[in-house]
């Protein structure tokens, strides 16, 4: 076991503090310099953003990863945001592809750690359901890690992973100091 167990278990990063993602991606940098193939579905985000008056890349991790061995990060999400009352069809229809890409990966045995970000968020706003998010956990290949992460996870959902970290909000400069989202750190 000591340093040469395989991937194979499921992991959750959730709760309402930062860190969901920046936990995962460190996860997969780490998988990914012992040569694990580390493959990164992003739900809900593009990978372009319009900012001051122009667009670049929404996400630092969309910017660097192509120069990461064996990481790849896929967005399936549009540079609107998600009405949660009312998903637009097209939102829907861009969860639903990432799902069936992380079926593919699993069915395929493409990668050895599948990380699913924002996917419980996806399932909270009905994107996609929480029996396809179940079903994701039930079809993985033994030795392939999964790592999930996003707000709102589900018992269900943790009551099926390995491990669960609740990432919880004690102090955040957004509300203390007014700060807005900062580039670098918050995408």
């Amino acid at each position: 076991m000591h340093g040469t167990e395989k991937p194979g278990k499921v992991q959750v990063y959730t709760g309402d503090g930062k860190g969901k993602t920046t936990s995962a991606l460190g996860a997969g940098l780490r998988a990914a310099g012992h040569g694990f193939k580390v493959l990164m579905i992003c739900f809900m985000k593009a990978k372009v953003a319009d900012r001051d008056g122009g667009t670049e890349v929404n996400y630092g991790e969309f910017g660097i990863i192509d120069h990461v061995p064996n990481f790849e990060i896929v967005p399936v999400g549009r540079l609107d945001w998600v009405d949660k009352a009312n998903p637009d069809p097209i939102d829907v229809k861009l969860a639903q592809d990432g799902l069936e890409m992380a079926l593919e990966a699993l069915r395929k045995h493409s990668c050895d750690v599948l990380i699913l970000d924002e996917i419980n968020v996806a399932v909270e706003w009905n994107l996609i359901s929480l029996d396809d998010q179940l079903n994701l956990i039930n079809v993985k290949p033994p030795d392939v890690e999964i790592i999930m992460t996003g707000r709102y996870a589900r018992s269900e959902i943790i009551e099926a992973a390995d491990l669960v970290t609740e990432m919880r909000e004690i102090k955040h400069y957004f509300a203390s100091k007014k700060l807005q989202a900062r580039k670098g750190f918050e995408f």
